[in-house]
């Protein structure tokens, strides 16, 4: 069919509108294409020369800085320093043995490191940074830093290490750090990817454990530029994470230092507490041990040092060790009976030396007996026959009762490692635990604080400050966090009559200040600051009744092993009560011979905050006393406190 002009000219037009249409599009694109190529060559001209030397970019994590520990003044007690670390990349490396075998060749690096690094190479993956060497030398580091081009893989980096500047005051409160551990990682659900780091710490024990998630803080992230034989060209980006929160304890440096100086080389503890507050002032284990050691690496031969001593200097025995409170436990019987209305504080027994239960004698520790004694003279002289008497008229599970009202049978909320919750029994207990029935003869026993009674050194601090107040003080260890204070919760009356706390309050006045006490040679003759107190010794051993007729063996004729615990409690001033103390020396034999004279002294330093005058001492003391600060390993009263803030 033959077209019409008209309909010919109108399909030229159409034709045209296409080829326009199809023109501008095909320019458009070519114009596109145009200013990408140009855009690539000229604007990413950079970027695309690293990509064909076969650069990249890695990002990598930036662990923060711990939170600080200080003490109740400000002093530091755990920090962080400087530490020029060498890590190598796996991935970046290539052949790794031979990297490492030059590196060893630029800086000391032993066969051991080496094989360390190796092995953690090959747990880790290819791209994590893994740490060959830290804390070397500025000059070993810069030497690295200078071989960079011969070490692929190898880089240099200026961290944080924790330091703990008083050493071993602080070693069991505050605790230390280590490399995270698989243990570590399979006990958390979510672990926070700053864990993955090789040789990220954390802490292990103490304080640091506890408040792991507050002192870690979170971290931050860094973009570098890695060539293609693994250095770092440059860094291209860094977020800064947020720092760890610091936190400050209740103890005070000075008091921690003197405590652990005064128990010198016994295997003791000693807890000081503020018996208004409940603040812990110090609460000193020792022998103790300095936590640098494990933050750096301990050796093997250090380590079997530790776990080998007999004296346990790992154990922190404030609060993990529990011990039969002795003759300390007294006060609890005493006040047991008072308020069930047992005893009267008239009341008087007959101590001849022994009682007799059935076939069974239960001696007292004095062989030829104490005569009668009223309450007051039975903690003054600390006669057992007397406690056994009112142990069996008031019975084990009001004594139990009493003993946890006053702080012992229960473990105190604080963050610190294996808390003890210590023991006091029941007949339920027994039959449940034993499988047997409760014997009057347990009970004997319990009232003296022997058998199955265990408490630790910050349990007894803490019945001693609720005896002193007639308040529910609680222990505390943290004052403030990032800052903030931490609350007080007012501590609540225990609801003891007054009248009986009083009674019993004279005769631990009498224990210190009475001639016949038996602390008297550890009293404190400055009327301001009067001791009450009671002396306990806790036998580890059975004595038999050929040994009892020929004459006990002395503690001093004893291996160190077999001698029975020292223990004494305390508080002062007596009139209106500050401070509390509690001191058990492990196989110290007699509490007023070995617990007491160190009791005395650490309370007077609580009350002085320093060394009193020697006046407060009886005046046959003061010599020895003097002579005795001079050899204490104390820190320096004229040094400022380490990294104390200024106001």
């Amino acid at each position: 069919m033959r077209r019409s002009p008209k309909e010919t000219a109108e399909s030229a037009r159409r034709i045209s509108r296409r080829g326009l249409l199809l023109g501008s599009l095909q320019g458009a694109f070519v114009g596109v294409l145009a200013f990408r190529m140009r855009y690539m060559q000229v604007e990413q001209s950079d970027e695309f020369r690293m990509l064909a030397e076969e650069n990249r970019i890695n990002i990598r994590l930036l662990p923060p800085a711990r939170g600080l520990i200080r003490d109740r003044n400000g002093a530091l007690i755990a920090g962080n320093e400087q530490n020029y670390r060498v890590v190598i990349t796996r991935e970046d490396a290539g052949d790794v043995d031979a990297v490492l075998q030059r590196l060893a060749r630029v800086m000391p690096l032993s066969e051991e490191e080496i094989a360390a690094a190796l092995e953690e190479i090959a747990k880790r993956s290819p791209n994590l940074p893994i740490t060959v060497a830290e804390r070397v030398s500025w000059e070993d580091f810069s030497r690295v830093a200078v071989n960079a081009p011969a070490l692929p893989g190898v880089t240099t980096e200026v961290g944080l290490s924790r330091s703990y500047p008083l050493g071993k005051d602080f070693a069991h409160v505050v605790g230390y750090v280590g490399p995270v551990s698989d243990y570590d990682l399979s006990k958390l659900d979510k672990p926070d990817p700053l864990l993955s780091i090789p040789r990220f710490q954390i802490g292990k024990v103490g304080i640091e454990a506890k408040l792991e998630d507050s002192l870690r803080g979170t971290a931050g992230t860094k973009r570098i530029e890695v060539n293609a034989v693994g250095r770092v060209m440059r860094e291209l980006d860094r977020q800064e994470g947020q720092p760890g929160t610091d936190v400050q304890l209740t103890v005070d440096y000075r008091l921690q230092n003197y405590a652990l100086a005064r128990l010198k080389a016994e295997s003791a503890a000693a807890v000081v507490i503020d018996v208004e507050s409940g603040d812990l002032l110090a609460i000193a284990s020792a022998p103790s041990f300095d936590p640098n050691n494990f933050v750096r690496g301990i050796s093997s031969a250090d380590y079997s040092a530790l776990t080998e001593n007999d004296h346990r200097p790992l154990a922190d025995k404030t609060v993990q060790g529990t011990y039969p409170p002795g003759s300390t436990f007294k006060i609890v019987t005493a006040l047991a009976a008072l308020e069930a209305g047992v005893i009267t504080t008239e009341d008087t027994v007959a101590c001849h030396g022994y009682t007799e239960l059935g076939n069974r004698k239960f001696h007292c520790w004095k062989r030829g007996g104490h005569g009668n004694v009223d309450l007051e003279e039975s903690l003054e002289q600390s006669c057992d026959v007397y406690y056994y008497e009112v142990a069996q008229r008031v019975g084990i599970d009001r004594i139990s009762e009493m003993a946890r009202r006053l702080g012992l049978g229960m473990r105190h909320d604080l963050p610190l490692s294996a808390v003890a919750e210590g023991l006091t029994p029941t007949k339920d207990w027994k039959l449940e635990r034993h499988k047997k029935e409760w014997l009057v003869g347990d009970t004997l026993n319990a009232g003296i604080g022997q058998g199955f009674v265990l408490a630790s050194p910050l349990q007894l601090a803490v019945m001693t400050a609720r005896v002193a107040t007639g308040r529910a003080i609680a222990p505390r260890i943290v004052k403030s966090v990032d800052g903030i204070e931490q609350p007080i919760a007012p501590a609540e009356v225990i609801g003891l009559n007054e009248n009986h706390l009083r009674a019993v309050r004279k005769g631990l006045y009498a224990v210190s200040n009475s001639n016949r006490g038996t602390a008297y040679a550890s009293r404190i003759v400055d009327d301001s600051m009067r001791m009450a107190g009671k002396t306990g010794t806790s036998q580890v051993r059975n004595i038999t009744a050929a040994e009892r007729a020929s004459g006990v063996i002395s503690n001093d004729q004893l291996p160190w092993n077999r001698r029975d615990h020292a223990l004494f409690v305390c508080y002062a001033p007596y009139e209106a009560p500050r401070i509390a103390v509690s001191v058990v020396v492990e196989h110290g034999g007699g509490g007023s011979a070995a617990a007491a004279p160190i009791a005395r002294d650490i309370l007077l330093q609580a009350l002085n905050d320093g060394f009193p005058s020697l006046s407060a001492y009886p005046q046959s003391q003061r010599s020895r006393i003097e002579a005795e600060r001079e050899e204490l390993d104390l820190i320096d009263p004229e040094a400022p406190a380490p990294g104390r803030i200024r106001a």
